[in-house]
């Protein structure tokens, strides 16, 4: 499937000896990674591309040398650390926020929360028509991201607990693309980072435990008590620590923060 990627390109007119720092990957971070940006460089003479694509992609693009820094919402993976160090780099890992993953459905349908074991079997394909969790007598249609996403990765992990997804699972090369076919599709479920979600949707309450069902939310993320909640990166070279600090440690600033929650993030301090 061709990839869509989404890009944003800011540049500001500054002196010819300037770098501008390169960013790749995650299409979760990629929101906040913009309005940070954004931000930096109205006070900073210092310009900052960035693009999407990913968590893999952009890992790629830093094991090859053609980012600066790789947005994830993913752990790196031990063989992508190999490589990295394999090339004679240094790997510096910095969590720049949190972001709490919600389970989303078309705003039609009258199922409002799941359990862990239910979103399993919905998304390894045991589960697959929504009178089966208290719905209407319609076929499920489970949306994911493709295997190059952080997200992806994540929520395997986390929800299904390693289990593999349905074979015939849809998988799309964008956040936003979940969300729209989720909102154009009476029995799609997909998930999503919690600042993509919008009134086009409906955010499922979700429960590990079977009992208390929360609702994905900056409050619930930041109390702990919604279940699905992970960490932000950035990854980088430590050799190009020096020139990438001013941007990641404005990120980490409390002004950075307060824009990690203005988006829709959760802030490090929780």
């Amino acid at each position: 499937m061709k990839k869509l990627i989404l890009s944003v390109m800011m540049v500001c007119a500054l002196a010819p000896s300037f770098y501008a720092q390169k960013i790749k990957g995650s299409d979760t971070v990629l929101p906040l990674a913009q309005k940070e940006a954004e931000m930096f460089m109205k006070n900073h003479k210092q310009s900052v591309s960035i693009i999407g694509g990913g968590s893999g992609v952009g890992i790629a693009a830093l094991i090859e040398g053609s980012t600066d820094i790789a947005m994830a919402s993913r752990s790196m993976k031990i063989d992508e650390k190999m490589k990295f160090q394999e090339k004679g780099k240094t790997l510096v890992t910095r969590i720049i926020a949190y972001d709490a993953l919600a389970v989303v459905v078309n705003p039609s349908n009258a199922v409002s929360k799941l359990t862990r074991a239910q979103l399993e079997g919905i998304f390894t394909g045991k589960i697959t028509n929504w009178n089966q969790v208290g719905g209407a007598n319609l076929k499920i249609i489970p949306y994911s991201r493709e295997t190059s996403s952080g997200t992806y990765e994540f929520f395997k992990e986390h929800v299904l607990l390693n289990k593999n997804y349905m074979s015939a699972i849809l998988s799309m090369p964008a956040t936003g693309a979940i969300i729209q076919s989720v909102s154009q599709t009476k029995g799609a479920i997909g998930y999503v980072g919690l600042a993509y979600i919008n009134k086009s949707v409906k955010a499922i309450h979700v429960s590990f435990n079977g009992k208390t069902y929360i609702a994905p939310s900056l409050a619930n993320a930041v109390n702990k008590t919604y279940p699905i909640v992970r960490p932000l990166y950035f990854y980088y070279d430590k050799k190009n620590e020096p020139r990438l600090n001013p941007l990641v440690n404005y990120i980490i600033s409390a002004q950075g923060q307060k824009i990690v929650k203005e988006v829709g993030y959760v802030p490090l301090k929780m």
